[in-house]
């Protein structure tokens, strides 16, 4: 059986060194917007030598698509996608997928937020947001099969259909119009996507069930 390999200082330094670059340039991408920010800002705020930002991360770019990749690869995606596709209760997969949600954006909205800015003017950057898109909507598609199995998809709703509705009230747009215009919180935010989403996508039947179901287990905890 093969040794695990040895972290030595020197790698623990270069981890450290590279964690603090990224960290610089999410902030700086925030604060200034991703055009704004020179790479010796970056340098500076991570108390490096610029040389070592392009040694390190390949400049901007490569810092962008850096985070961008921290975001799409987050493992709150993959846990939550294997909880919903276990349950049975249409309503608590929605509510589900709401939450998730608005875990990501309370994480991520800043890298979100930067991409969306500069992609009109940048090619490469369009290009990953293009492929952050796609990654993000893929993430719909087991959820919305595991509706569609279960019969709750409303009539004239197919997976196709239920994935486009599903990007309309937890795509990029939703929260950043309800918390950042409207001023919601998140919390009010994500239970209000939630149950238009129910009301949108779920037959009658389903939704009745499931407000019966509810109904029940709040009695219990009063109990």
């Amino acid at each position: 059986m093969p040794q695990a390999q040895r972290v030595t200082r020197r790698d623990e330094y270069a981890a450290a060194t590279r964690q603090a670059i990224l960290e610089a340039a999410r902030r700086l991408f925030a604060e200034r917007g991703y055009f704004a920010t020179k790479v010796d800002d970056i340098a500076a705020r991570a108390r490096v030598a610029p040389a070592t930002v392009y040694a390190v991360t390949g400049g901007k770019y490569g810092l962008l698509t850096e985070l961008i990749r921290t975001w799409t690869t987050d493992p709150i995606v993959e846990t939550a996608t294997a909880r919903m596709i276990d349950m049975t209760d249409p309503v608590a997969i929605i509510r589900e997928l709401a939450a998730g949600s608005r875990r990501m954006r309370e994480q991520y909205a800043d890298i979100m937020r930067v991409i969306l800015a500069t992609a009109p003017h940048d090619e490469a950057v369009a290009k990953a947001l293009a492929d952050a898109t796609l990654v993000y909507r893929t993430a719909f598609v087991p959820i919305a099969e595991r509706l569609a199995k279960l019969g709750a998809l409303r009539h004239g709703i197919d997976v196709a259909a239920a994935v486009d509705l599903f990007w309309f009230y937890f795509g990029y747009t939703s929260y950043f119009t309800l918390h950042d215009d409207n001023g919601w919180s998140y919390e009010r935010a994500e239970h209000w996507l939630a149950d238009q989403a129910c009301r949108e996508l779920l037959s009658e039947s389903r939704k009745r069930m499931a407000a019966r179901a509810d109904t029940t287990r709040k009695k219990d905890k009063r109990r």
